[in-house]
């Protein structure tokens, strides 16, 4: 049985988790088609890649099944494991174009380790957001904790992580941790317009953007400002800044290239 798969959609690549059974558990189909998406983006015709799922829950995490048969491994095979999963994560953040989480009933874990990796992230109304980690005497991973300390209050990312308590989208989106909240099985379609909005962007500036705001939470100030300077420097002598500021100054729609 298939657990996952990948749709090109014109513009766009679509990851679809298909574990219903488990909840959306990860499992190694959704690190394949993650994967394969992450590498297709390079392709100039894509604009935005969108994770999402079936069942009507984004991801519940690691399957706790599979973690009891990891206890026989040597803590350095464990170790490599949870790299698999760290490695994905890196992918999605490194994808030369914007990805969309589409989280339909919520995302626990791993899964909201996923979606908070995300650029861009719609919410279905009620749907939660868990680090229940602790619950079975396990601690965040996936890059989990540096992303609630970018997102969240320290006394919330706290409260989540210590007490596993659930936040829901609602109070994400007042938070600013997530752009939409969608009426439930609108999620889904709520991506799609994000992904067409990107569509008529302009490609090579959009993916300059995303890697200046993620590294900005890493490096100094100063640093900061040199990257902006050259990315700067470099978008003002291309296509898209020539056609972009055309379109500005003739008051018309502008028309970037794909």
């Amino acid at each position: 049985m298939t657990l996952a798969r990948l749709d090109a959609l014109g513009d766009r690549l679509v990851v679809v988790n298909m574990n219903a059974a488990r909840r959306g558990a990860l499992s190694p189909d959704l690190y394949a088609a993650i994967g394969a998406a992450m590498e297709q983006a390079s392709d100039p015709r894509i604009r935005a890649v969108i994770l999402t799922s079936q069942g009507g829950f984004f991801c519940a995490g690691g399957d706790l099944n599979v973690l009891i048969e990891r206890r026989g491994l040597t803590e350095a095979e464990r170790r490599d494991k949870v790299d698999q999963l760290h490695d994905l994560v890196r992918a999605i953040r490194a994808c030369p174009v914007p990805v969309i989480a589409s989280v339909e009933g919520g995302a626990a874990g791993a899964g909201a380790s996923l979606a908070l990796a995300c650029d861009l992230i719609v919410a279905a109304e009620g749907a939660k957001f868990t680090a229940a980690y602790v619950k079975a005497g396990l601690v965040p991973d996936a890059g989990l904790t540096s992303s609630l300390a970018r997102l969240l209050p320290r006394p919330l990312a706290m409260e989540m992580c210590l007490l596993a308590r659930p936040v829901s989208a609602e109070r994400m989106q007042a938070l600013g941790a997530i752009n939409t909240v969608a009426p439930t099985g609108q999620c889904d379609a709520a991506a799609h317009a994000l992904a067409d909005a990107l569509a008529r962007g302009p490609r090579d500036a959009q993916g300059t953007i995303r890697t200046l705001v993620a590294d900005a939470y890493e490096v100094t100030e100063s640093a900061q400002l040199d990257a902006e300077r050259d990315a700067m420097a470099r978008a003002a002598g291309g296509n898209e800044a020539a056609e972009g500021i055309a379109a500005f100054l003739e008051k018309r729609q502008p028309r970037f290239s794909t």
